[in-house]
């Protein structure tokens, strides 16, 4: 039985749809666009502005030194004077459930929220927010687990530092329920709105006038739900995508040829291997006392450990059970080529930034050759490839988005693509994910990602890191650098951005703020 299980992407699109009730015809009746809301903070014109953003944030299984909260507080410094915050996905770990949503979020974030000077006063899914936090959903907000694990966690409570390879501080009775948590905390969830009080809701909440039809009416303090898992704002210009990458992560079936079968081969072999160092460090794991600090901080590395291999056991199933049947979510990827297209053939629009979880291209050492990562880069190719034809001259030379934001790789990491052959060439890529769980190292190959050309059967460079901040260092020098980022908007066109890392980093039983090197995009 498999520890955490993820849905299949046909199960995520069919929940999501029915919660959000896209298939009711009355917002189409009264003109609304269900994949857009505007900010109504009275400053949205503003050509100059900042805003935050974290990922891969959601743990609290640092009950003393929780990092998570660590780098609110220095969030807290910029709160006057930064828009809104993004959020990068994994909300909540381990397995997305309501029941972590006070421990993991609402209190480690509790001076954004309204409300929040009495957190265990807030309802996860009641939240309104001061400083508009504006997420996309992660793999690990989508995550489920059996219900005899959920059983077993609770019964064995005061046992669970003897189980922490598998019973992790963040797992209770359930999981997401196959996302349900993450749609009931931040979208507007119309599935507990009657029929009856459907259009009274529309004609309240959804009043914003936009090129592309009625939409959502985002106000801090006030309202703060998202209209849909996957959306668009217009802000100072720029125009922020937002996807759900959790639904086009899916590798291609493996092909029924000699190469192929040896290739599933060597994935069942490295299935096999991943198993037994699971049970070799499980079985150590036992051997350390959690409350003896040189034990806790083997025992983190053995966590970590533990969870990068759980990680990567979950990329091998999904290459191994991929097949013909595999649901790609076409939708979502259609609607996100014609916004694009549709913002290109915008006058007002100056600059374009998309964020969601998984990263395209990262060096991290878990992420950087994954299916999963290989599937969103190969799916975003598409779309780019269809807009860059679409749009022609329009573009002038620049790429056809200033900034990709991502996460689920565990580290601060700031890439470009070179030539790749395709429309995601010469683009900025930022991966934040650091910023509360556990950290990762880079991988032993080093920066330069290269790739495999078939039309030429030769190996090309593709994109270079040129910052990256994870997990360094060995026994008592290792370094643990979580982030998050500050991200100056400047006038002008084309867009202009000034990135600002910003670190909180425990060493010595202390926690050490600073800066990192500020760059320009």
């Amino acid at each position: 039985m498999k520890f955490v299980s993820d849905p299949t992407t046909a199960v995520k699109i069919e929940k999501m749809k029915t919660r959000l009730r896209s298939q009711h015809p009355l917002p189409l009746s009264k003109g609304i666009d269900r994949t857009r809301f505007e900010l109504d903070d009275g400053k949205s014109g503003d050509r100059e502005f900042s805003f935050l953003v974290i990922g891969d944030s959601g743990s609290g299984r640092h009950i003393k030194n929780n990092p998570q909260r660590q780098l609110a507080k220095q969030m807290l410094q910029h709160q006057d004077n930064c828009r809104f915050i993004l959020h990068t996905g994994d909300v909540i770990y381990l397995v997305g459930s309501s029941e972590y949503y006070p421990q993991n979020f609402i209190e480690p974030y509790r001076e954004f929220i309204v409300g929040g000077e009495h957190p265990d006063r807030i309802a996860y899914n009641k939240m309104v927010f001061k400083l508009p936090i504006l997420p996309v959903p992660g793999n690990h907000d989508y995550y489920d687990i059996p219900l005899l694990y959920g059983a077993i966690a609770q019964a064995a409570q005061p046992l669970r530092h003897l189980l922490r390879g598998h019973f992790n501080l963040d797992v209770g009775w359930h999981g997401s329920e196959q996302g349900k948590a993450y749609a009931r905390a931040f979208l507007d969830y119309l599935k507990d709105i009657p029929d009856f009080q459907l259009g009274a809701h529309f004609d309240r909440h959804y009043t914003a006038q936009t090129d592309t039809g009625r939409c959502l009416r985002y106000q801090p303090g006030e309202f703060t739900r998202l209209p849909n898992r996957y959306y668009t704002f217009r802000y100072g210009g720029i125009d922020f995508f937002a996807l759900d990458s959790n639904t086009f992560n899916e590798p291609p079936p493996l092909p029924d040829t000699k190469e192929g079968h040896q290739y599933r081969q060597l994935l069942e072999k490295r299935r096999d291997e991943l198993e037994q160092q699971e049970v070799e460090l499980t079985t150590r794991s036992k051997e350390f006392n959690p409350d003896n600090p040189h034990h806790a901080e083997q025992l983190d590395d053995l966590e970590t450990k533990l969870e990068q291999i759980e990680e990567m056991q979950l990329d091998i199933e999904k290459q191994l059970e991929s097949n013909e049947n595999t649901v790609t979510d076409i939708e979502q990827l259609n609607w996100f080529k014609q916004r694009l297209i549709h913002s290109w053939n915008t006058e007002e629009v100056r600059g374009r930034i998309l964020y969601f979880h998984h990263p395209p291209y990262v060096t991290e050492e878990t992420k950087w050759d994954q299916g999963q990562t290989l599937a969103i880069r190969r799916q975003l190719r598409w779309v780019l490839d269809q807009v860059a034809q679409e749009v022609g001259d329009k573009t002038q030379g620049r790429p056809l988005v200033d900034l990709v934001l991502t996460g689920h790789a565990h580290c601060l990491e700031y890439l470009q693509t070179g030539d790749t052959g395709h429309a995601d060439s010469h683009i900025n890529w930022i991966v934040c994910g650091g910023s509360g769980y556990s950290l990762r190292r880079q991988r032993e190959e080093g920066s330069d990602l290269k790739e495999m050309f078939p039309e030429s059967e030769e190996e090309r460079l593709v994109a270079r890191s040129k910052l990256f901040l994870g997990r360094k260092g060995r026994g008592s020098h290792k370094e643990r650098p979580y982030s998050f980022l500050r991200v100056d908007v400047l006038e002008g066109s084309p867009l202009k951005l000034r990135i600002q890392p910003l670190i909180s980093e425990r060493t010595h039983h202390q926690w050490h703020d600073r800066q990192g090197e500020a760059f320009m995009i």
